[in-house]
């Protein structure tokens, strides 16, 4: 038996922006329903599986649990669709926890059902002990791990999307901007190719994360790690790191957005700007933080339809001519 400490949150008004009631409750799970991933556990039936990201333990990893298991779930698209186009896809939830559903199956089913395959990372968390840089180390390993074995997945290595929300955005729009190139020596063939996603897309993303301003949700104050803030900040914030060779990129916001604000994202896109990289911007009027696909809104919703004509326009959606 496991003991997990559930959040419980109610909010009022539009968003997790709004004000929030907390409580901690201990829950006893049973260790065969403890909510993780779990390599090997495929469904064919639904064209999805769950590999590991290395064969063995994980770099740096403290057991062999779960949590310590870093892990990605393909979703295949339907017989006949594939467009030969790969998306991996971070989940938010302020390096915590993982919203798997909101930010990952239904973002999966999305691009599956256009003719992606789509790759949902369980990337290890600083609430199990794994603060920066190690999910950034399992962020570009999975790019790697699709791009190395592009050929058993049936996508083009060149035409990987990466999407990421919230502090999973913060991930992607770091795995974008420190990417690490191929090892063409190294024993393992995953290592031998670049990190680097060739398309990125932002959703909400948390890129002022690492900040000793505690005025709006700060990494450094969740985590207790106050006194090592400015070092990390100067790591580990994205936008200090945008060059020419940042992926094309797409992001979206939330004009109310109280719990990310979006001048953070804002900072990322001028950022692009002026590193000469084609990027969009969308900032909506309304809709707070984590809405996902758009919880229904008919403004919110435009997203995923805005992102995809941006795609089209790069040509991602294209299947290459065969030989």
């Amino acid at each position: 038996m496991k003991l997990l400490q559930v959040l419980l949150i109610v909010g009022v008004g539009a968003g997790i922006a709004a004000q929030t009631v907390a409580a901690q409750v201990q829950v006893r799970v049973p260790e065969k329903e403890q909510p993780c991933t779990v390599p090997g556990a495929n469904n064919d039936f639904l064209g999805i599986q769950t590999i590991r990201l290395w064969p063995g333990d994980a770099p740096q990893a403290k057991g062999k649990a779960c949590e310590d298991t870093p892990t990605l779930t393909i979703f295949d698209p339907p017989v006949g669709a594939a467009n030969g186009a790969a998306v991996v896809i971070l989940p938010g939830g302020a390096y915590m926890h993982l919203s798997g559903n909101l930010e990952g199956r239904e973002i999966a089913d999305w691009f599956a059902a256009r003719g992606f395959r789509a790759f949902v990372l369980s990337y290890r968390l600083s609430s199990n002990g794994y603060i920066l840089p190690i999910p950034l180390l399992d962020a570009r390993r999975a790019v790697q791990t699709v791009r190395a074995r592009a050929a058993d997945y049936h996508v083009s290595p060149n035409r990987i999307v990466m999407i990421g929300f919230s502090a999973g955005g913060h991930l992607a729009a770091l795995a974008a901007t420190q990417f690490i190139p191929g090892d063409p020596e190294s024993e393992d063939p995953v290592e031998r190719v670049s990190s680097r996603p060739d398309y990125l897309v932002l959703g909400y993303p948390w890129i002022g994360a690492i900040s000793s301003d505690t005025s709006h949700l700060s990494y450094c104050k969740i985590l207790n790690l106050m006194d090592r803030c400015e070092a990390l900040r100067a790591a580990y914030s994205p936008d200090l790191f945008v060059t020419k060779e940042t992926p094309p990129t797409f992001w979206f916001h939330a004009a109310d957005d109280h719990t990310v604000p979006v001048e953070q994202g804002l900072r990322f896109y001028e950022a692009l700007i002026k590193a000469g990289v084609p990027a969009e911007a969308h900032v909506y009027g309304h809709g707070g933080h984590g809405f996902g696909l758009g919880k229904g809104d008919a403004e919110l919703e435009q997203w995923p339809a805005q992102m995809e004509a941006w795609m089209r326009s790069l040509g991602v959606l294209t299947p290459e001519a065969k030989p």
